[in-house]
């Protein structure tokens, strides 16, 4: 047997053990999302029936963390598939996005005695996209400004420069390294941290925007910036948001008690 024989079956058995081993890793992950989708549905339906006796209010972010769990598997279940699962189209209404990903978020701010708000006023345009993804961006920014940051944390609506800003502040050091190398590829797949950040700015992209830092005095603000659904209603002065809060979460108008009961 010839040298270059001998280099050719190495090489061959050697692609081949990476494509067992690769055959068997996304085996397991298709086990993996077969079964979590049993316990999440059962779950959901849990929290929908308790739901009648507690009221909508209580269970609602329940059932928001758990549909964000069965879009993690789908996306697993797309990408062992060697696809992207496909965004929807909605019209999203920003204001109610950031109540959402309020009340979901408010249990992890409490207990470590953060305060997490909503500026609320004026209201803004909607955007379009897939408001499931858009919660999953901005509830990825609170969730790094619970673990990095410091102080109160809010969120924020405006319109600016011809786009819909969705912003969360806090009141820590800022991001360690610039917002651009946080979200690259290569850094983001070493480890956690950056990893919410990309996967925020991939959504903002998606949605034809982007994802901004924009430094503070005494704290950190990121930014996705959003096209409104309508470009006509951008027209008339700036909007901001303007603020309630109550104690570490939201405090729901009596609209939120008649349609969420």
């Amino acid at each position: 047997m010839g040298a270059w024989t001998v280099v050719t079956f190495v090489v061959a058995s050697l692609a081949l053990a990476q494509w067992v081993a690769a055959r068997r890793r996304l085996e397991r992950i298709a086990r993996a999302g077969h079964e979590l989708r049993a316990p999440l549905c059962a779950a959901r339906l849990a929290a929908h029936a308790a739901a009648r006796d507690v009221g909508w209010l209580a269970l609602a972010p329940v059932d928001r963390e758990l549909e964000r769990a069965a879009l993690a598997v789908e996306d697993l279940e797309a990408a062992r598939a060697g696809r992207r699962l496909a965004d929807r189209r909605d019209r999203v209404d920003v204001p109610g996005l950031l109540d959402d990903v309020c009340r979901a978020w408010a249990p992890l701010a409490w207990p470590v005695g953060r305060d997490l708000r909503v500026e609320r006023g004026a209201p803004v345009p909607a955007v379009g996209g897939d408001a499931r993804r858009l919660a999953q961006a901005v509830g990825n920014l609170v969730g790094n400004a619970l673990e990095h940051g410091d102080g109160a944390i809010v969120l924020r609506a405006r319109v600016a420069g011809g786009a819909v800003r969705i912003e969360v502040d806090d009141a820590g050091g800022g991001l360690r390294a610039p917002l651009g190398r946080l979200t690259r590829r290569r850094r983001s797949g070493r480890g956690a941290r950056g990893r919410g950040l990309a996967i925020a700015a991939t959504i903002a992209r998606r949605h034809g925007g982007r994802l901004r830092h924009e430094p503070l005095a005494g704290g950190c603000r990121l930014v996705l910036e959003l096209p409104p659904a309508d470009p006509a209603a951008l027209g008339g002065p700036e909007r901001v948001l303007t603020g309630v809060r109550w104690g570490a979460t939201v405090r729901p108008s009596a609209r939120d008690l008649r349609t969420l009961r």
